[in-house]
């Protein structure tokens, strides 16, 4: 645990960062190549990850961060168990999203039970640290994707990827290069998701 420092800066308005959170778009996961996070950039970019909200300062969650060799490894295994899902083909299809970006982050959610902070509050909080590693990697020049998919859900392939008992997938952040910026998504208007009371 990092020790208490010095109070931190105040906020200040940042238009780059403004304009990069109204076009924030996730990369499709196939379509991520080279180059990959530098092994400083990704030391910065898991930092920045675990400076997220965390009621009770539990850390209810950790990462994992999957070298090629152990993405190759599991979508070797995880291509049988394709055969059990209700579209195999596409099952298989979608094991490129976790073999071929350059560089992924597992992150997995581990509440503590029977804490006073509900278990609820404690899954949010690993939701955010992957939306935070997905920031942190926009920040560091390269495009990401927080994806799940039918290998997170599958108890054969959650044995596969070490999840404890107690433990869940919150996502795996794909990180690396886009070779074209991806394209809009239709988005909720404002009026139909926001109201005052």
């Amino acid at each position: 645990m990092t020790e208490l420092a010095a109070p931190l800066a105040l906020p200040r308005r940042d238009a780059a960062l403004i304009a990069y959170l109204q076009q924030r778009r996730s990369a499709p996961a196939q379509a991520l190549a080279g180059p990959g996070p530098s092994d400083a950039d990704l030391h910065a970019i898991l930092g920045i990850g675990l400076r997220t909200p965390d009621h009770g300062k539990l850390f209810p969650w950790r990462l994992v961060v999957l070298t090629a060799e152990t993405r190759a490894a599991l979508g070797h295994a995880l291509s049988p168990l394709a055969d059990d899902q209700p579209d195999p083909n596409k099952a298989r299809a979608v094991l490129a999203k976790l073999t071929a970006p350059p560089v992924t982050i597992m992150v997995v959610s581990a509440p503590i039970r029977d804490h006073k902070v509900p278990v609820w509050e404690q899954e949010l909080s690993a939701g955010a640290l992957a939306m935070n590693l997905s920031h942190a990697a926009f920040a560091h020049g390269f495009s990401a994707s927080w994806i799940t998919d039918w290998y997170a859900y599958d108890a054969r392939a959650l044995s596969l990827f070490g999840i404890g008992e107690d433990e869940r997938i919150a996502g795996f952040i794909h990180i690396g290069t886009l070779e074209t910026p991806p394209l809009e998504r239709p988005r909720p208007a404002a009026a139909e998701k926001i109201s005052t009371r």
